[in-house]
């Protein structure tokens, strides 16, 4: 939901504006991944990833280093090098079983309605879901949040299936050609999606048309609001906690993680996190934001594997925060 693995965490970002002749060539791979990817059982896919996720763990140390540095904020209270070590390992696979789902395209659109290929058991994540749909319907739209965890990519289509519209903040490629590829794709399940720069008054318009918008909130960013992550003061977005006060819609915090079944994912859906109408804005956009906190923490110990452990989470800022500098909550 939001960001794609092949540009949204920077993980896997150099930041170098890339020649057309790379973008072609860039855009081939990619279609020549999704041919090798719809070809092969799941459990194979399972197996490759975990080569390429250790290729990448030993390959650039950088990436190595800032997981295992983030795992120590994390667990290193609780956890030994060697745990820590195998736990960064298995989110490099991780990283790459997200893209290899992807790309693998396991819905499609049909009729107007987003349709599986009978692969996939999502049974769990659209009962779970129904949940979600009645704060939507009550809510008249709400705000999901996810982190990057599981299979972030997986929740719009789980979301068209049972009927919520969504508005989705997504981060453009700078492959012209990757991006139109992904972004047909993407359509197909339905949704609205809205390019992250300047996406406010966007996703304050969709909100007040009864949609619900979703993003991704847990990497660093420039400019926000110090809260707590792990018990370790993070530069948070308040995007989600001015959306839910500004327009008095709650914030739900879900994720599809997988299971041992290569075809099964299991759900998690928080309770709705509502603005107080009566509180003080500048003390209810920390409160909302470090209570999204505390339940995307809550998620990702049930499945630390499964998060993307390479983005530097916790790198500082040399950029005045949004609030002044604020405590962290």
């Amino acid at each position: 939901m939001l960001e794609r693995p092949g540009r949204g965490p920077d993980a896997l970002n150099m930041g170098k504006r890339k020649s057309k002749t790379f973008q072609i060539v860039e855009y081939l791979a990619f279609y020549a991944a999704v041919a090798i990817a719809r070809s092969l059982p799941a459990v194979a896919l399972r197996v490759i990833s975990a080569l390429l996720g250790r290729l990448l763990y030993i390959a650039i140390p950088r990436r190595r280093d800032i997981a295992l540095q983030n795992i120590k904020i994390a667990f290193g209270d609780t956890m030994s090098e060697k745990e820590m070590e195998r736990l960064a390992r298995q989110s490099c696979k991780a990283f790459f079983m997200t893209a290899v789902e992807m790309i693998r395209s396991p819905f499609r659109l049909e009729g107007g309605r987003v349709v599986r290929d009978g692969r996939y058991k999502t049974e769990h994540l659209e009962h779970l879901f129904q949940k979600a749909k009645m704060i939507h319907d009550g809510a008249g739209g709400c705000i999901f949040v996810t982190p990057h965890l599981g299979n972030w990519e997986l929740l719009p289509y789980v979301s068209a299936l049972i009927g919520i519209p969504l508005a989705i903040v997504m981060r453009p490629l700078d492959n012209p050609y990757l991006e139109r590829a992904i972004l047909s794709s993407r359509v197909g399940s339905g949704h609205l999606m809205i390019p992250k720069m300047n996406a406010m008054f966007s996703l304050q318009r969709m909100l007040r048309k009864g949609k619900s918008v979703a993003m991704l909130p847990d990497q660093s960013t420039s400019k926000g609001l110090r809260v707590e992550f792990f018990g370790k003061s993070a530069t948070v977005t308040p995007i989600p906690a001015l959306l839910a006060i500004s327009n008095g819609r709650p914030v739900v915090v879900v994720a599809a993680c997988r299971t041992k079944d290569p075809y099964f994912f299991e759900g998690f859906l928080s309770e709705p996190i509502w603005p107080d109408p009566q509180g003080d804005e500048h003390s209810e956009i920390k409160r909302i934001t470090r209570e999204i906190n505390l339940k995307m923490e809550e998620v990702i110990r049930r499945f630390p594997e499964q998060y993307l452990w390479m983005h530097n989470r916790w790198k500082e800022s040399d950029k005045k925060p949004i609030f002044g500098k604020a405590r962290a909550a």
